[in-house]
């Protein structure tokens, strides 16, 4: 009886430090984390960002994406198709940055699809024409809470590091729903409110989400968190990589 005991009473301490463990541990990353997005109203954290990107940082986006082995790793889900886009037809793709993930979808999608990018930026949209050199996708300014598209436009989405420029996902989810048709699938990856996902926020002046705030945001505006995704089985194991998740529209 004694040692039934011993062991539920190290047991609940156990517990309670690995509980105790995970508050410190989220308390140092919203301490870490940009909070520029809380601080000013949207319209003027906008203006930040457009400047971020216009600058330095949004020059060597692309290189970055490369180094920080983001761009060939998100091949992988295109290439072996835990992302398919055979037969989808009309694709957009949300924040298009410097290409990075529109490269993926121009090489895998069926050649008949209809591709369309946009951002806030308009460098941005400038630098992914210089480095795509393509003529099949059609760039426009746009801004995800407000997009200029009618209801039910696309058959896929690819959203790539954009959800963490917006103080509530809802406000992007939303509009991407409405432009969605039923049955279409998004490709999502944002940053993860972790270690690595707070230095990411501190440099490009985002926020983080956590996966049960992002999933409850999807389920609100009528999308199914079909599947996570990872890089890599490492990359599973180690919980690490930000959020990658498969997305569909309900019906």
């Amino acid at each position: 009886m004694k040692s039934e005991h011993f062991v539920e009473r190290h047991a609940g301490r156990s517990a309670s430090q690995l509980e105790s463990a995970s508050t410190r541990k989220k308390v140092v990353n919203r301490l870490l984390e940009d909070d520029l997005i809380r601080r000013v109203s949207y319209d003027q954290y906008r203006q930040e960002i457009r400047q971020v990107y216009a600058g330095t940082r949004g020059a060597i986006l692309a290189v970055c994406s490369l180094l920080s082995l983001h761009v060939p790793l998100g091949e992988r889900l295109f290439r072996e198709r835990r992302f398919d886009l055979r037969g989808r037809r009309n694709i957009l793709d949300v924040g298009s940055g410097a290409g990075q993930l529109v490269q993926h979808v121009l090489k895998y999608a069926d050649p008949e699809a209809r591709i369309t990018c946009f951002d806030l930026s308009h460098q941005m949209l400038l630098r992914a024409r210089q480095r795509l050199r393509s003529t099949r996708p059609r760039f426009l300014a746009a801004d995800l809470s407000r997009l200029p598209f009618p209801d039910a436009s696309f058959d896929c989405v690819t959203c790539g590091y954009v959800l963490e420029h917006l103080p509530d996902a809802r406000l992007g989810l939303a509009e991407l729903s409405r432009v969605m048709m039923p049955g279409a699938p998004m490709l999502v990856l944002t940053t993860e409110d972790t270690f690595s996902g707070a230095c990411t926020s501190r440099v490009w002046r985002c926020r983080t989400y956590n996966r049960r705030e992002l999933a409850e945001a999807c389920r609100e505006v009528g999308l199914q968190w079909h599947k996570e995704l990872w890089f890599s089985p490492i990359h599973k194991l180690l919980r690490a990589g930000g959020i990658c998740v498969e997305m569909v529209k309900r019906g």
